[in-house]
């Protein structure tokens, strides 16, 4: 523990608050923008340097200013860092991009000021060292998200999709918070190091408040992480900048994955807990796979896309894969920014690639033969790293779906025409990927397992049954995929294309809802504020 550098860590969500608040009113806007991104390259500074020195020393801990372990306190280890820095690149990213993208708005400064105290409390959810510190700031960046959600107020999708938003982050709330008072009222002190000390007690014998408490953090982590079926507030926040789509996609959609990674040790005592997590997580990623593969709009693709990878993330930490999770989480943020920031260009992408692969979907037969192939690829290599089954279900369930996304390959070389070296080439990269995926889970692991539970063994059925139907129902995503073009021409294959293009009408139910709960004339519209630059 060291009596400095923890309190070193506060400087850059600090940082970022100042330029949210900088005192001249009537400031250029592009001058506050260089201000914001200034201070963001000096929060990523201060993530970069504090871990190093966790790398190096170990956690950062810091005593806390406040009463029963509640108050000013930091908390850093290897898991809060690596999402500290994260989240500071990606602050970076999105205000310099911002600096340009918004350049003339006439709300310009408001907007830079709004990104900047968003990603402070991001920031601060992260490095918090207890309970309430972290509860405050995950409600302080759900409502400073939804003042950017309704940057652009005289947009009705962006009134709706903020409302929405309102109402599931508030559930959100309630859960988290209950949770937080079940846990004081058994440990006697909110600071993560009394509460992770009790959870080495639980072991064996979980109190029942305890068993309630992880129930209500699983709800909590499902509401954030925009899950099936309360998950259409993310699919209409395309009304808002790029920017903030960019940072809610790859940063503040984390929190719930966070919140679960965060209180592992506790959570890792929870079957129910861990259940209701794979089993929506699974359902949600299903539902995201299907629905992502007939929308015509790329950023609602994107969104679905979310939706479907953070079902990946949960159903990895109710499998008990959380080193697994955490790296998901980190690869999925790159991959989204960057998508996001870039989908002016993607519609030229996708027209390269169909002009470079006109041909029609593989025959059924072949297909079938490519999956199985990959499937026993994905086996055999998760068995040599020791991800099988049994072992780490959750590391080998992820593995087995990425592989099936070489399927296609594999099947386009097993063609009458093709020669050994074609289908050897195509097995050859199958493998690669596989040892690459399974070497960096194995890292991952490696990395964080003084901090992160190890994976369980798999010995419920109910464990094996979710895993057995999640690889045979994303199996049976590939497949439908390879089929497009076949399945569309019957009836029942353009029913069900449509049917799945709107999401099987689930948002829509929910907006009717809203609506009539929360009609549009009511209430004062929540846009920022369009003067002088105020927030």
């Amino acid at each position: 523990m060291q009596d400095i550098g923890p309190w070193l860590v506060i400087a850059a969500p600090l940082a970022l608050a100042a330029a949210a608040v900088w005192p001249s009113p009537k400031i250029d806007p592009r001058v506050l923008a260089q201000i914001a991104f200034a201070a963001a390259l000096a929060a990523l500074c201060v993530a970069l340097a504090s871990a190093a020195a966790v790398a190096v020393e170990g956690p950062l801990v810091s005593a806390t200013w406040g009463a029963l372990g509640a108050g000013l306190g930091v908390y850093l280890d290897a898991v809060s860092a690596t999402m500290f820095v994260l989240v500071a690149f990606v602050g970076v990213i999105v205000l310099r991009y911002s600096r340009n993208y918004l350049d003339g708005d006439p709300n310009h400064g408001a907007f830079m000021r709004q990104m900047a105290l968003t990603i402070a409390c991001v920031m601060t959810f992260i490095i918090a060292g207890n309970l309430v510190l972290m509860t405050a700031a995950w409600i302080a960046t759900s409502v400073s998200l939804n003042r950017l959600l309704v940057f652009y107020g005289e947009r009705t999708n962006a009134r709706l999709a903020g409302r929405k938003k309102f109402l599931v982050s508030r559930l959100a709330d309630l859960c988290l918070v209950a949770a937080v008072l079940i846990l004081f009222m058994e440990v006697g002190r909110f600071d993560y190091a009394s509460v992770f000390a009790a959870a080495d007690r639980w072991d064996g014998a979980v109190p029942g408040p305890i068993l309630a408490a992880t129930l209500l953090i699983a709800g909590a982590a499902v509401l954030k992480s925009a899950q099936f079926p309360l998950h259409g507030w993310i699919l209409e926040v395309m009304e808002t900048p790029t920017p903030v789509s960019a940072l809610l996609h790859a940063g503040i959609i984390n929190a719930g994955g966070f919140l679960v990674l965060r209180l592992a040790d506790i959570m890792a005592l929870s079957e129910p807990a861990l259940h209701v997590l794979a089993i929506i997580g699974a359902i949600s990623a299903l539902f995201g796979s299907l629905v992502m593969l007939t929308q015509t709009s790329v950023k609602v693709s994107l969104a679905y896309s979310t939706i479907a990878q953070m079902g990946f993330m949960l159903l990895q930490c109710g499998l008990g894969a959380f080193a697994a999770a955490l790296l998901h989480i980190v690869a999925h943020s790159l991959y989204k920014a960057h998508a996001f920031l870039s989908s002016g260009g993607v519609i030229d992408l996708l027209r390269a690639s169909w002009s470079i692969n006109p041909g029609g979907a593989p025959h059924p037969a072949r297909f079938l033969l490519a999956l199985i192939a990959v499937l026993a690829i994905a086996a055999g290599v998760a068995w040599a790293f020791g991800a099988t089954l049994e072992d780490k279900p959750g590391v080998f369930t992820l593995g087995a779906i990425l592989l099936m996304s070489l399927t296609l390959l594999v099947a386009n070389a097993i063609d009458e025409r093709a020669n050994a070296y074609v289908i050897a080439r195509a097995a050859g990269a199958a493998v690669v990927v596989a040892i690459v995926y399974f070497a960096l889970q194995r890292g991952a692991e490696l990395l964080f397992a003084s901090v992160l539970p190890a994976p369980p063994a798999l010995n419920q059925p109910i464990d094996l049954a979710i895993t057995v139907l999640v690889i045979g129902a994303f199996a049976g995503v590939t497949w439908l995929q390879s089929q497009l073009g076949r399945a569309n021409a019957s009836p029942l294959g353009q029913a069900l294309y449509v049917h799945l293009s709107q999401g099987l009408y689930v948002n829509t139910l929910a907006n009717r809802l809203v609506l009539q709960w929360w009609p549009r004339s009511s209430g004062a519209r929540q846009a920022i504020p369009r003067a002088n630059g105020k927030i």
